[in-house]
């Protein structure tokens, strides 16, 4: 069996963790000065691995084996969220670049091989996952083209000339070259943690479907204004998500989450009361049912609002995606690779963030497997992982593929 080596995967970890350290996370946004040396960093690890490492026109990489026998993909993202965590999405990289080198080094298995790949801005600094629908063939150029930083300005196009790789071709996939694709990640929460577990074996990556809520009601004096004749289009919009709060937990699904991330209050004065409002209003589960139904409900309860209100609710769908099914049989064997090294410290569990795993899953058999994520954090500078979780993971995960390429 492949072996991996603890202290380089450690290592390219930590080092990887230089490149924009914050505290004792990172902050690494997709094609700034950080991000583009980090990305020519791993490309370095990659040829030192006798993988052809290419860097295409949106920043993604792969580093392509040349064993002549069965292959598979494995991968994930270096960007970051804004001053966030060292390990969402690094971890996946370095995972994969050591899959591939452990299996090259055996001989047992130097005929099959690993391609490694990076994805570029699956944290959506700039899109929706450009970089792996991109690698897919789903991105089209007119997109690429409006896609804007949503914090500097930049456009896409401009950052990528900046990084010297805006000439460059677009990488797309080969689904003919590989049985499947492999993604590794923390796991973002603490289901593994409060368990006791060490591997998680991801079965879907769950459906986000993004809303905008509105409510028109009349601008006017907060102190001259009677109680009894106010159209305060704010109280209104608290209203509508107090009962959607109250609701959902009665025909929601065992995993369902619903978030309220952003309200605007318009003007956002302390002495007027406002005329407009406005949420941006997220639910997300891997069952589509499930989704419909509260789908459903929330149109019924903005219909109900604006029956009994004095203010003029609208509600618009922004974006509805489909869960993405793991595939079985990578499954398995990721499930007797956890068996193997940590016996009865896995578990099958769905994913509640989103990857660049479902959208390869489009294209290829997918697998994605978890390690614990300490006290459940991501997307803070706190994220961490403890260095024999760290470890083991990697060794589940070069396991698993090598039971896939060698079946």
């Amino acid at each position: 069996m492949a072996e991996i080596q603890p202290e380089r995967v450690l290592s390219d970890l930590r080092t990887l963790a230089t490149f924009g350290a914050y505290k004792s996370g990172v902050h690494r946004p997709t094609l700034s000065a950080q991000d583009i040396a980090a990305r020519e960093w791993f490309a370095g690890r990659l040829a030192e691995a006798d993988l052809g490492a290419a860097i295409d026109g949106i920043g993604n990489i792969l580093g392509k084996s040349a064993a002549p026998g069965r292959k598979v993909l494995a991968g994930s993202h270096l960007e970051s969220q804004n001053y966030a965590g060292w390990l969402d999405g690094a971890l996946g990289c370095v995972y994969a670049l050591e899959a591939a080198r452990a299996i090259a080094a055996d001989p047992a298995t130097r005929q099959v091989g690993v391609d490694v790949a990076v994805f570029c801005d699956e944290e959506g600094h700039f899109g929706s996952f450009l970089g792996s629908r991109s690698f897919i063939g789903s991105l089209e150029e007119r997109e690429l083209d409006g896609a804007l930083n949503r914090v500097t300005g930049m456009t896409m196009r401009e950052a990528l000339k900046v990084a010297g790789w805006s000439d460059r071709a677009r990488l797309r996939i080969d689904p003919e070259r590989y049985t499947g694709f492999f993604e590794a990640h923390i796991e973002q929460g603490d289901t593994l943690e409060s368990l006791g577990l060490k591997i998680g074996i991801v079965t879907a990556i769950v459906a986000i479907w993004q809303y905008r809520l509105t409510v028109e009601g009349e601008q006017n004096h907060a102190g001259t204004t009677a109680m009894s004749r106010r159209r305060d289009a704010g109280l209104e919009l608290v209203r509508l998500l107090g009962a959607i709060d109250a609701r959902f937990p009665e025909i929601c699904g065992p995993r369902t989450v619903w978030t309220t991330g952003r309200i605007e209050l318009d003007p956002g004065e302390k002495s007027i009361i406002p005329g407009k409002a406005e949420a941006l209003f997220q639910l997300r589960d891997s069952d589509p049912a499930v989704l419909d139904r509260l789908d459903r409900e929330l149109n019924s309860l903005l219909e109900r609002a604006n029956a009994n209100g004095v203010c003029r609710l609208g509600l618009e769908r922004i974006s509805a995606s489909t869960p993405a099914v793991m595939d079985e049989p990578l499954l398995a064997a990721l499930d007797r690779a956890a068996e193997a090294r940590a016996p009865g410290k896995h578990i099958r569990m769905p994913s509640g963030a989103g990857h660049d795993a479902q959208w390869l899953a489009r294209t290829l058999p997918t697998a994605m497997m978890f390690v614990p994520s300490i006290g459940g954090v991501s997307h803070h500078w706190t994220e961490n992982t403890s260095d024999a979780d760290l470890v083991l993971g990697a060794q589940v995960f070069t396991d698993a593929i090598v039971d896939v390429l060698m079946a």
